[in-house]
């Protein structure tokens, strides 16, 4: 897709607002924007990812995001490499993209036989001045995706593919401070990255070693007004007090099925803020977002253009047709992202009830109860209702009659009482939560059994981990 404005990355930044009252925060460093437009590029930085394959491999969320701003335009292509790339993969990954170079901020003996260039960058001194951008190159982003087993798939995007969902033309945004649980250097992190940084705004940065508490104090020391996450990721972080120490404008979700239960919880907690969930993937790029405070989308927005982005639904599945999408899978063997007519296929479902479609999870997540569909997202969101659940997860476990049963995890929220704690409060609780799903729920979807356990497995993208039992 050609990129209709002629800026790099950076330049878009500068010219977005005062460098000297915009900032980057992460656990160890807080670096002024201005700092970062004073440092110079080596020479021999420049000729070795000047029309390169450019992957970014870095120890932490700042080095990534410096990275970025000096590389595009410079790069022919930028992959940005996720944090839990596995090494058997690490050549897949090297080979696919056709990579020469890897910009790291430490030393990588573990790529000496995979015939590529690390060079090792100086913190803000790798930045954008002093590059001559008259030869600007259009710079390729190569995104992981994520869901996926064996080898990693890879998703092109061009800089306005990314951006087409933020206003450039807008009144900066001076002074706003943008989070996000995400990790930058994931399309949802990426995407909070982008809107701080042409927004005009500061963007303070998570770490997989902060414990939530610090994360969220240093969040709200620091201000913030724009922070996002998964679902899981605030589900998590309303099981401590340390939710209440940040009071920002504007809370997102995506990422995962947002329930009725979560978004009122978040309502509550944050009543002055604007809550919303908003669906996109790495290869939708992003379709919309929902602030009326309620799940699911109207189902108006199906089959009618709304601005540049078109939904649509077959076979219950969600599909995105917009110029947001990604162009491409990178491989000689990958397989089509795009259907014919140009929607790529989410593997979303939705379920229409009334005037609005409801997200029920994914297809390929999908319970078989003795033939009969059962979607875990769908149950976990009557289950949540429950005053005392803060987060669950349903699962199936193997029946000798009908080959899969419905179980759910249950994690308590620090508002349930300490009778519900104990042995007889715990079984009584449990009967409620069935009661509560025969009431909302076919009877096939009801869970068999309820366990209460103190904590659920979260993946490095904030989301569940979801396996059959």
């Amino acid at each position: 897709m050609p990129n209709p404005d002629p800026r790099t990355l950076w330049q878009l930044t500068e010219a977005a607002g005062p460098l000297d009252q915009r900032f980057f925060l992460d656990d160890t460093t807080r670096l002024p924007f201005d700092a970062i437009a004073c440092g110079v590029a080596s020479e021999p930085f420049l000729a070795a990812v000047r029309d390169a394959h450019v992957m970014i491999r870095t120890t932490n969320q700042l080095g990534a995001a410096l990275a970025l701003l000096a590389l595009d335009g410079i790069a022919r292509r930028i992959v940005l490499c996720t944090p839990d790339l596995s090494p058997e993969h690490m050549r897949f990954a090297i080979d696919t993209a056709e990579v020469g170079v890897v910009a790291s901020d430490r030393p990588l003996p573990e790529l000496a036989d995979l015939g590529v260039k690390v060079i090792i960058m100086d913190g803000p001194a790798v930045t954008p001045t002093g590059f001559g951008r008259d030869g600007r190159v259009e710079t390729e982003w190569a995104l992981f995706t994520s869901g996926t087993t064996g080898p990693p798939k890879m998703a092109i995007h061009s800089l306005a593919a990314l951006t087409g969902v933020i206003a450039r033309d807008a009144a900066p945004a001076t002074g706003s401070v943008w989070c996000t649980f995400y990790d930058i250097r994931r399309y949802g992190g990426l995407q909070i990255l982008l809107r701080a940084l042409i927004g005009g705004g500061s963007m303070v940065l998570s770490s997989e070693h902060e414990a939530p508490v610090d994360f969220l104090a240093r969040a709200g020391g620091a201000g913030v007004t724009f922070i996002s996450g998964t679902p899981t990721h605030w589900r998590r972080a309303m099981l401590s007090p340390a939710a209440a120490l940040i009071a920002p404008r504007d809370v997102r979700m995506s990422g995962e099925v947002a329930d009725q239960a979560i978004i009122e919880k978040l309502r509550a907690t944050y009543p002055n803020a604007r809550v919303c969930h908003a669906f996109a993937s790495t290869e939708g790029g992003v379709a919309f977002e929902v602030a009326d405070g309620l799940a699911g989308f109207p189902a108006a927005w199906v089959g009618q253009p709304r601005g540049v982005v078109e939904l649509g639904v077959v076979d219950g599945t969600l599909r995105i047709r917009s110029p947001r999408t990604a162009t491409r899978y990178l491989g000689d063997k990958a397989p089509p992202l795009k259907e014919p007519d140009g929607f790529v296929d989410t593997k979303d479902m939705v379920e229409l009830r009334g005037e609005r479609y409801h997200f029920v999870g994914r297809r390929d997540g999908v319970i078989n109860v003795g033939g009969l569909k059962v979607h875990p997202e769908e149950v976990e969101a009557v289950v949540n209702r429950h005053p005392f659940v803060e987060m669950s997860l349903v699962r199936s476990r193997r029946s000798p009659i009908i080959g899969a049963i419905v179980v759910a995890d249950v994690v308590l929220s620090h508002t349930a009482d300490d009778n519900a704690r104990e042995s007889d409060g715990a079984k009584q609780l449990e009967a409620e939560i069935i009661e509560s799903c025969r009431q909302a729920l076919a009877w096939f979807k009801v869970p068999a059994s309820v366990r209460i356990v103190p904590s659920l497995n979260v993946n490095a993208a904030g989301k569940l981990v979801r396996k059959s039992a």
